[in-house]
């Protein structure tokens, strides 16, 4: 990865965030998620404006594909909005990729944030409109936590999107979860989720690395290998983010995150990068945490960079917002991981 991208203009208090909706639409379903949030983004001295289709629900998704492409495009060219952020992620943003004007977005660059699913569209926005986007909080699942954004979580969102300076190290935040307190029943209104107590970083290979950031959710950026939004990794510092399974509560199976490194590997994804990097994986019991490293060392028995596990990124709350493309640093003997570079102008 060898990548010069267009740094966007920092979020400053009284800027408005627009919000889309490019995969998944929830909102009708849960808008007491949507309530807390716009009133969290308030209480941050935010304004937040909704894009036209961004509260829509259609199956699965939340509206087709065009419309969809239409709010991306509607929020970037309205110079009202300083910063657009996700409703959630889902299964489908690679449905509007071939709708999106890459040149509009280009010529109006700002901040984009999002995770999971999300991951598509920040692959397709830096490598077609050459923009930095930032791997981070949804509107609904981190800033609609009852009863307010998690303190590390929003701590790191200011650092990445409204400081000219550089985050610098990453510290691992003290506690963590995973726990699902049912939206359906308003169950997430009723206490505060509760937090574990977390061990930190853990190495499963040594070393020191610098060296500009990518990677993103699996299976998400599977869905773009061969394709021309496929961003070559070469010389990068990349990280996976292990998402939520098939089931209510639980981690994706760790034979199917099997199956998805496999296809990294074989596009050679892990002979070409400098440093690997895994989000804290989603609800992974002891056992399967411990399946999950054997098979981290198996597609990178090769090679001898530094590997570094559960760090805040992805699907277990907090989590920090990390700027793609910006050179990192993560060394073992220091136990840190740093960002080096300011990621907004």
């Amino acid at each position: 990865m060898n990548m010069k991208l267009i740094k966007p203009k920092k979020l400053s208090k009284g800027d408005t965030i627009g919000v889309i909706a490019p995969s998944a639409g929830n909102a009708d379903i849960f808008p007491h998620r949507i309530e807390s949030a716009i009133k969290s983004l308030e209480r941050s001295g935010y304004k937040v404006k909704f894009a036209t289709h961004s509260l829509e629900r259609n199956g699965y998704v939340s509206s087709d594909p065009k419309k969809r492409a239409d709010d991306i495009h509607e929020m970037f060219k309205d110079s009202g909005v300083s910063a657009i952020i996700c409703t959630i992620g889902g299964d489908h943003s690679n449905q509007i990729l071939k709708y999106l004007d890459f040149e509009l977005i280009k010529n109006n660059p700002k901040i984009f944030i999002g995770f999971s699913d999300i991951s598509v569209l920040h692959y397709a926005l830096m490598k077609k409109s050459n923009l930095q986007t930032f791997y981070g909080a949804c509107l609904m699942t981190q800033f609609g936590e009852y009863p307010d954004i998690l303190p590390y979580t929003l701590e790191y969102f200011n650092k990445a999107i409204t400081s000219l300076d550089s985050i610098g190290d990453v510290v691992p935040s003290k506690e963590w979860t995973a726990e699902i307190l049912d939206w359906t029943m308003k169950k997430d209104l009723e206490r505060p989720r509760k937090l574990i107590q977390s061990d930190g970083y853990e190495w499963l290979k040594q070393g020191s690395v610098s060296g500009q950031i990518l990677g993103g959710c699996v299976p998400s950026i599977n869905h773009l290998t061969g394709t021309e939004y496929w961003i070559d990794p070469t010389g990068s510092i990349f990280f996976i983010d292990v998402p939520e399974g098939y089931e209510f509560g639980k981690g994706l199976p760790v034979y199917a995150l099997d199956a998805y490194l496999a296809d990294l590997d074989n596009i050679g994804v892990f002979g070409k990068i400098e440093g690997l990097i895994i989000g804290r994986p989603y609800n992974y019991s002891t056992d399967e945490y411990n399946e999950l490293k054997k098979i981290i060392l198996y597609y990178t028995q090769k090679y001898n960079y530094p590997i570094l596990l559960n760090v805040n990124i992805g699907h277990c709350d907090p989590i920090i917002t990390l700027p793609f493309g910006v050179n990192v640093t993560i060394d073992s003997k220091q136990n840190k991981f740093s960002i080096n570079e300011p990621s907004v102008i």
